[in-house]
């Protein structure tokens, strides 16, 4: 029979990939999704969407005796390092708290195979590039951190109960398949934010930083297609039913600097997408790549977008097909004058914080 596969967070950016890439494996995926920041229209049929919280113990319960899950791949989290150092309580209520939750249920339920898609900040500003797995943790973000907390229950997890699991490590998935991309409202990853110029629903791009020690003074950052991405979480989750712990780091082997993805953009799309320069943002380390030599060499994985402009060319084909992200365009137009009429008429009305 096809293995029956939770995929939390799976009607997100990389959520919706991996559980296509499942079902074309010939898995039964359910999807278990709050929607804040995933959408409907991005879960593939014939995948199962279940709405609810990973704090929702009795909704996992039900999920887990109702669909009799026999793995899980952990996807759902706060992903924002600048938003974790200004809101570190959300992090680990939500990326650590909320896993732990999770993984009761996985016990209490007895599924032995666990995939965590954690993240290459847990080791903060790295020793050496490209950062191997051995490598010491220090995060220098509490994102980072909240990620950590979970690899280190999962390892006690493992030595105590015999779970079996894989972490999987990188640092910016980017890209985009031709019916799944990055529609995340507000928009804060680089390369949707520098081709959101290029289609003109933004004046410009910021660079946070400008005095780091690399080659052009703005940060370094490795670049993995979501759906080799994708490809990989499939590949632990195969090799758990023969090995007991595995750890990783994904990524394409080279960073590319912020000035490099911009001067990308301007050559995939032909728009010269204006620059601001502005201060760095807090916990941003100046080099960020990691070697995925291991998985290569252990699990034959073989990248099949190892070329920046492949990347970003991906995304622009996206996002230009998809203008509104999976919004439909009447319902789009409708929001967004809503949003309009709802604005304060003053010029000197501030926004609201963030609560």
């Amino acid at each position: 029979m096809p293995d029956r596969v939770l995929v939390t967070g799976g009607a997100g950016y990389i959520g919706s990939v991996v559980t296509s890439q499942l079902l074309k494996k010939g898995s039964e995926v359910i999807v278990f999704d709050n929607l804040s920041n995933g959408h409907k229209a991005a879960v593939p049929s014939p995948a199962k969407l279940v709405v609810g919280e990973t704090s929702d113990r009795a909704a996992l319960d039900q999920v887990f005796k109702k669909y009799r899950i026999d793995a899980v791949i952990h996807l759902a989290a706060s992903i924002e390092a600048g938003e974790s150092m200004k809101f570190p309580e959300q992090y680990f209520r939500n990326n650590t708290a909320n896993s732990l939750s999770l993984l009761e249920a996985v016990l209490a339920h007895k599924v032995t195979r666990f995939v965590f898609s954690s993240t290459a900040a847990l080791f903060g500003t790295p020793d050496r590039t490209p950062i191997e797995e051995t490598d010491p943790l220090h995060p220098t973000n509490t994102y980072g951190e909240s990620k950590l907390l979970v690899e280190r229950m999962l390892d006690w997890f493992h030595r105590i109960h015999g779970l079996r699991y894989a972490c999987l490590r990188y640092f910016n998935a980017a890209g985009a398949t031709s019916d799944q991309g990055e529609d995340h409202h507000p928009e804060s990853h680089l390369i949707p934010l520098i081709l959101q110029v290029a289609l003109g629903k933004r004046e410009s791009i910021s660079i946070f930083g400008t005095d780091y020690a690399t080659p052009d003074g703005t940060c370094v950052r490795d670049y993995i297609h979501l759906s080799d991405l994708a490809s990989a979480h499939l590949l632990v989750l195969d090799a758990l039913r023969e090995k007991d712990k595995l750890i990783y780091n994904l990524g394409n082997g080279r960073g590319f600097s912020v000035r490099e993805v911009i001067e990308t953009a301007r050559r995939v799309t032909g728009h010269r997408i204006p620059v601001r320069e502005v201060a760095r943002r807090p916990g941003d380390p100046a080099i960020l790549v990691a070697s995925s030599e291991k998985i290569r060499r252990e699990l034959n994985w073989q990248p099949q977008y190892a070329n920046l402009e492949d990347i970003v060319r991906s995304a622009w084909d996206w996002f230009r097909a998809h203008p509104y992200g999976y919004v439909a365009p009447a319902t789009a137009h409708k929001a967004s004058k809503s949003r309009s009429a709802a604005a304060p008429k003053k010029k000197s009305a501030r926004p609201k914080k963030r609560a």
